[in-house]
């Protein structure tokens, strides 16, 4: 409590604002309809608009493409596979431990690509 009678834990926190600064100056450059076309198809697929993304580029920040249904779908069935391999390997390791090594290399190989899906 404060010397006020109010009690400050009820009081709701307030998040302090992330300031941008206001983009007010204009750049325009020529470009082949082809070109353009395929910046705006490069925008839509990395969920940004077309000046984000061409602002991102010319800094040299990493553009990531979003991940559309079917990739998420490949990515789900990759993890089963890599958790399916585990268990696979662990229930060998004492019976063919040369086949548990094995079928444990091929789990984690399945985590390093799933590792590079995701940067």
């Amino acid at each position: 409590m404060c010397g006020c009678g109010h009690n400050l834990a009820l009081l709701p926190v307030v998040a302090k604002r992330k300031t941008q600064t206001m983009k007010r100056a204009l750049i325009k450059f020529r470009c082949s309809v082809y070109e353009k076309k395929l910046l705006q198809v490069k925008a839509k697929a990395a969920g940004s608009s077309l000046s984000a993304f061409c602002r991102n580029s010319l800094m040299e920040q990493q553009i990531t493409e979003r991940m559309n249904e079917e990739h998420i779908n490949t990515y789900k069935m990759l993890v089963t596979y890599h958790n399916n391999f585990k268990r696979i390997g662990n229930m060998y390791k004492k019976g063919n431990p040369k086949l548990s090594e094995e079928v444990i290399l091929v789990a984690e190989e399945i985590k390093k690509h799933l590792k590079t899906i995701l940067k």
